[in-house]
């Protein structure tokens, strides 16, 4: 049998394949390749389903470009307003500086296991494997309804965006419009979303670097309405801000303040662990992931802190703006920026940007819950036919499922509706949170697993830095703004706005609880049954062709990505 012939796919059986076979199929047969060099085939009966892989068909720089305009969306954009106006311009650039350290420990635990274990959705899989069954279906299940209902969130907003500039489509219209044109991108082959995703971020990220320049020139002195800027607005109204007006005391208030940019800065940075639901789609995941992991990260920095440095020198935390109602962007605080310079045209074109930015962020929710359902499923502790793809590589039942979601955007039309909208809001923020806590977590055991069975870190395909110390300090910090981001809920306690602000934890909770007497396992799985093996093997064995860059176009994009 020619090996060039063969495509590997998942059996059909329920259970797993032993470690010591690989199961293929060409045509009507299907082979079992044992380690001895044994073969055995058997045919497919009539109307017996073929589970198939994804495919790993994203270049590198798609995984580079996906995991950076993963992070840059509507929290960047939108989003550093509450920031800016509750801590100031240097409490919220400190709280972002802080939080950045957080995101860089994260993805550096994140990137030694999906490297060692690339696999499609893999820290989905890695906290089933590593932790427990319950543990991973409640952290998995919690972390693909996230996505579902941002899906959902994106439909609803970019409407408001367009309205902007005219009101004359209702805005279910909208909805209903991107729901189709979302829902059918997700059927194509992954290399397309790849090709989708690369351009929308490099638009991102062109526009991120045109408005550091802009900033940079009006406070040296280039807008005509406002002259030489400087630090005038660190001056008066001041670098700290007012606070959150929840208590007497202006130095207490303004901790607060710093504590709730702090927890907007934890929501802005969500998505940088995206690089990891790409794994095991990426060609050569062993070189790809950790160069996106490293050079993305300063990226990330570069473009967030200095954009935020430059927000807080061109907007004063006291503008009426920033609290504006009008539309939806009405309060970015990049176009009160470029509206206070007194700059025409150029508000319409970062409108676009966040329209843009808009809808590959609900392209990109689509792809996300459908992988998290793929790896659930191959995990075990998902139904088996979320493992289904088209010929493609397509999950195309974890594309559908997710989609559905999408419809949920039609409850923002209705006033009751709204109401619960916004629990699913809130949900889906700590939700990301709750995914980092448990990404660190992993982490840590996988280290403890690895030194019980004499696995040296120095020999992995990628070791991430001041491990397992950092793991520590990332997992403390992330549960504990977990745990006190509805503080303001106590200065005026209501049950409403306290299951508002821990449905997400609770939900977790009840979850994990429900899987656990399901399982009917160990809390925790003992470390001679944590499986670091299966999916391992595969990767191990493939030798991976590099094909040099055949002309200068290629060459700028090794270079950008």
């Amino acid at each position: 049998m020619d090996s060039s012939d063969i495509e590997k796919a998942i059996t059909a059986s329920e259970s797993q394949p032993s470690k010591n076979e690989e199961s293929y199929f060409v045509g009507d047969s299907k082979y079992k390749l044992y380690e001895d060099g044994t073969q055995e085939t058997t045919e497919f009966e009539k109307g017996e389903v073929r589970e198939t892989e994804v495919r790993r068909e994203l270049k590198p720089r798609h995984v580079s470009m996906i995991a950076l305009g993963g992070t840059i969306g509507t929290g960047l954009f939108i989003g550093i307003a509450d920031p800016l106006m509750y801590a100031g311009p240097v409490n919220a650039l400190i709280a972002y500086l802080f939080m950045g350290s957080l995101v860089y420990f994260i993805t550096q635990s994140l990137a030694e296991m999906a490297t060692f274990i690339p696999i499609a959705g893999s820290f989905a899989a890695f906290v089933t494997r590593f932790l427990s069954p319950a543990l991973g279906a409640a952290n998995g299940y919690l972390y693909f309804f996230s996505w579902a209902i941002t899906y959902a969130i994106e439909l609803s907003v970019v409407g408001q965006v367009i309205e902007f500039w005219t009101f004359a489509v209702p805005l279910g219209a909208w909805i209903a419009i991107f729901f189709v044109i979302l829902t059918i991108a997700n059927f194509f082959p992954v290399k397309v979303y790849g090709e989708i995703e690369f351009w929308v971020a490099a638009i991102k990220v062109i526009a991120i670097i045109g408005f550091i320049i802009y900033g940079l020139c009006m406070v040296c002195g280039a807008s005509a309405e406002q002259g030489p800027i400087g630090f005038r607005y660190w001056r008066n109204p001041g670098p700290w801000g007012d606070g959150m007006g929840l208590v007497s005391n202006m130095n207490t208030d303004r901790f607060l303040g710093w504590v709730s940019s702090l927890i907007n800065a934890a929501f802005t940075y969500q998505g940088c662990e995206l690089v990891g639901i790409t794994a095991g789609e990426t060609s050569n995941p062993r070189k790809s992931v950790p160069k996106a992991i490293n050079k993305v990260i300063f990226r990330i920095f570069l473009f967030y802190i200095l954009s935020l440095f430059f927000i807080g020198l061109l907007v004063p935390f006291n503008d009426s703006k920033l609290s504006s109602e009008d539309s939806y962007v009405a309060s970015s605080p990049f176009i009160i920026a470029i509206e206070n310079c007194g700059t025409p045209v150029l508000p319409h074109i970062f409108n676009a940007v966040i329209m843009c930015t808009i809808i590959s962020a609900g392209n990109s929710n689509i792809y996300i819950g459908s992988r998290v359902l793929y790896a659930l499923a191959n995990s075990g502790v998902a139904p088996k036919f979320f493992t289904y793809t088209t010929k493609h590589g397509v999950p195309y039942w974890g594309v559908i499922t997710t989609a559905v979601f999408g419809l949920l955007a039609f409850m923002v039309l209705s006033t009751s509706g709204t109401t619960v909208f916004n629990w699913f809001v809130d949900i889906t923020a700590v939700a990301g949170l709750i995914t980092w806590s448990f990404i660190s977590i992993a982490h840590i055991r996988f280290i403890q697993v690895l030194k019980s069975r004499g696995i040296s870190r120095d020999d992995l395909p990628f070791k991430a830095r001041f491990m397992p110390w950092a793991a520590y300090y990332s997992a403390f910090f992330i549960i504990l703004i977990t745990f006190i981001q509805g503080y303001a809920v106590f200065f005026d306690f209501n049950a409403s706005d306290f299951f508002t602000d821990y449905i997400s934890l609770i939900l977790f909770f009840v979850l994990w609880l429900g899987f656990q007497a399901y399982f009917r396992g160990p809390w925790f799985l003992p470390k001679d049954q944590v499986d670091i093996d299966t999916n391992r093997r595969e990767i191990d064995t493939v030798v991976w062709e590099t094909t040099p860059p055949k002309n200068l176009w290629e060459k700028f994009w090794i270079i950008i990505a």
